[in-house]
Parts: structure tokens; C-alpha cells; sequence
């Protein structure tokens, strides 16, 4: 692994643990429950992608708390770059990750396939 990988890399794990520190900062007490699965950084460090568990959310509900999210952005990047006193922090993307549903969606339908297939 070459020094650039090794730094985003700890650049991603720093930034997974003060996330969600910063959420439970906020005063907004829906944004404490939020988990936070995965951080991916930019190659350049300047965007970060926060992927969160949707867990039992309905897709309104994933809807407002996307909009919270976008309004306490700065704040959450204020708590990340005077915790860890970086010149600049990466701007965030708040997004709800679909993996999971996805690969059972496709755990299903392979599922079918072989029920067919016999």
C-alpha cells in the first residue's frame, strides 16, 4: 500500500470515529441515533462521502434527515478540524447506504432463479 493510500485510509478511520461524535454534540436530538457505517474520502482529501445505516427509516424520513444533516454540515466539519487542528477539512456528503438491501434484493432473485431452474 503506497504513503497517499495509507493516509486516506487513516484519514477515512479518524473521520468515522468524530462523525458521530460531532452528531451526538449537536442539540438536535434525532441526529444521536444516526450510525454511521463508512467514511470514503477523495483522493485529494477534499470530499468526503458519510455513508449512514437506514436501518428502519421510511424514505421521509431519510428525506428530513438528509436536509438536518445539510444544515449542520459546517458545524460537524468545524468539530472535525479543531479536534484533530487540520488547516482544512473535507466537505461532507451525507447518504444512506443501499448496499444491503441491494445484495438481499439480488440474494432473492438468485433464490428464484434456482427455484425455477428446478
Amino acid at each position: 500500500m503506497t504513503d497517499a493510500k495509507v493516509k486516506l485510509k487513516r484519514t477515512e478511520s479518524i473521520l468515522l470515529e468524530l462523525v458521530p461524535e460531532a452528531l451526538g454534540a449537536l442539540n438536535d436530538k434525532r441526529l444521536h441515533e444516526l450510525n454511521v457505517i463508512e467514511v470514503k474520502c477523495s483522493r485529494g482529501k477534499s470530499d468526503a462521502k458519510v455513508y449512514l445505516d437506514p436501518a428502519a427509516f421510511t424514505e421521509e424520513e431519510k428525506k428530513t434527515y438528509l436536509s438536518l444533516l445539510k444544515k449542520a454540515r459546517p458545524i460537524i466539519e468545524t468539530h472535525c478540524l479543531k479536534d484533530q487542528g487540520w488547516y482544512r477539512c473535507p466537505t461532507f456528503t451525507f447518504e444512506f447506504d443501499e448496499q444491503l438491501k441491494q445484495s438481499q434484493n439480488m440474494e432473492e432473485l438468485f433464490r428464484k432463479i434456482a427455484k425455477d431452474i428446478k
